[in-house]
């Protein structure tokens, strides 16, 4: 028994080994795969979503400065009259960048080409000089404003994001450019935020796939074709106002989402290594393994354990009637047979009692089924109370009980069959308000060395019916 208790125990470890790294991988590898959709589909298109909402409230406030300045009268009617006093404009601009809290505001008219900006007139843009291209190209544009980033005219060595918006005079026709920087260093900071709270890499590109912003760990390059891995999706990202793709790049998959800024004409790019989600997945997947291992030696260990203390009783129980605790009518011949040939070894002689309780069908129907349980509990609790510990009691059958016992002859059972006869009449059964009265008859029989053990049963069933013929409360022997 002890091997199988073992034996035991090592299959169920092994299944549950199985089982727990069966479920782990796959649990694996689905996670992975469904990481990977979700970063395709799901977690960084709402990433960009977050940081173009972001990007949008932090710029649009300069197009929005940018549109009021182009549509303000006075700006158009000093333009109109002949830039007579430039220090109104100069004033003007000074209070724009003063109100609204940017690193700088300008004019530069199309009649004079000067520029003014709050410190005074800077300059005269000319189109033979390639850092005033942006006036042109801005005067000639199809759009009302654009934007670009570029040093600013003022103090070359601060780079900004500048709006170039467009005045036109009441027949429609331009008549300069006005506009406010933003610092780079507040667009930069906002996408370094980023990138620490999502970790992932943020950059924009223009339309020709230059880059034009970017957090920290971008490296250098300049445009979106000079990016390894991802220059052979270049043209599709470019031509898309929004796509999802995968790259690889020295072994390792980047997840990139693109979205259009309109009001910007960049496309925002969000990128995420792989390899950041597998690590926490990995993790995850180590810490199953070994919890798993853990819960199999605690479960194999507490599954020996139990099966050797609870072995005993679980055979006690599956070999007891469960309402009176006496022998089951299962393995009765087992008990039987055992306990005959104890008395055969020791010349003993066995006595084999039948107890059946009289007109019991009367007890149910008046008390019910729970009054009857009552009384058989009580009756078997009798039973024993008047038997010796070698004594086995059998519930027989609903309420016919078999008493074997070893070492007494005829004389000796029919006395310990009144006895327990007497009690039972005596002992009436308390059922809540109500006491249940009771007797009880019986057969008596002799075992004979070497007979079966259906002829045993067969006589002392005989006696019983020979006794209930009797009346109540009769012994019989056979």
């Amino acid at each position: 028994m002890p091997g199988k208790k073992i034996y035991f125990a090592v299959v169920l470890c092994v299944l549950l080994v199985v089982g727990f790294l069966t479920t782990s991988f796959v649990s694996f590898y689905v996670a992975r795969q469904s990481l990977e959709h979700q970063i395709a589909e799901s977690t960084l298109p709402l990433t960009s979503d977050n940081i173009y909402s972001e990007i949008q409230r932090d710029l649009l406030q300069p197009i929005f400065i940018s549109s009021l300045m182009a549509q303000d009268t006075f700006v158009r009617d000093w333009t109109l009259s002949g830039e007579e006093d430039p220090q109104q404009i100069i004033r003007y601009l000074g209070e724009i960048q003063m109100r609204y809290d940017t690193v700088t505001s300008y004019f530069i008219s199309e009649k004079t080409r000067n520029y003014y900006h709050p410190t005074g007139v800077i300059k005269q843009v000319s189109e033979d000089d390639p850092a005033d291209s942006w006036y042109f190209q801005a005067r000639n544009n199809q759009k009302p404003y654009e934007i670009n980033v570029d040093s600013d005219t003022a103090d070359r060595s601060r780079l900004a994001v500048f709006v170039n918006y467009q005045v036109r005079d009441y027949d429609g026709n331009v008549i300069g450019i006005t506009g406010v920087g933003l610092s780079v260093n507040s667009v930069t900071r906002l996408i370094e935020t980023y990138q620490k709270r999502y970790g992932r890499t943020i950059y924009f590109v223009d339309k020709e796939g230059r880059i034009t912003l970017h957090g920290s760990g971008f490296g250098t390059s300049g445009t979106l074709h000079d990016r390894d891995g991802i220059r052979i999706h270049a043209t599709q990202i470019l031509t898309s106002p929004g796509a999802s793709i995968t790259y690889e790049d020295h072994g390792e998959t980047y997840f990139v989402n693109s979205r259009l800024v309109p009001e910007f004409g960049w496309l925002l790019l969000v990128e995420q290594r792989e390899h950041i989600g597998d690590q926490q997945i990995e993790t995850i997947f180590l810490i199953n393994i070994a919890v798993s291992l853990l819960i199999t030696a605690i479960v194999s260990i507490a599954a020996y354990l139990t099966i050797r203390n609870y072995q005993g009783r679980l055979e006690e129980l599956a070999s007891r009637d469960k309402l009176t605790g006496a022998c089951n009518r299962q393995v009765f011949d087992l008990v039987f047979d055992n306990v005959a040939k104890s008395c055969k070894r020791r010349d003993e002689t066995l006595g084999v009692v039948c107890i059946d309780l009289d007109e019991f069908k009367d007890v149910n129907d008046t008390f019910g089924h729970p009054g009857g349980d009552a009384t058989l509990r009580e009756v078997a609790s009798i039973i024993r109370r008047h038997s010796r510990d070698s004594d086995t009691l059998c519930r027989w059958g609903g309420d016919e009980f078999i008493l074997l016992l070893p070492g007494l002859d005829r004389k000796d059972t029919i006395a310990k069959a009144r006895e327990i006869a007497d009690a039972i009449r005596e002992n009436p059964v308390r059922f809540g308000r109500d006491n249940i009265m009771t007797t009880a008859s019986a057969g008596i029989t002799e075992y004979r060395n070497g007979e079966e053990f259906e002829t045993v049963i067969t006589r002392v069933d005989n006696a019983l019916y020979t006794a209930k013929s009797a009346g109540r409360d009769h012994i019989s022997f056979a």
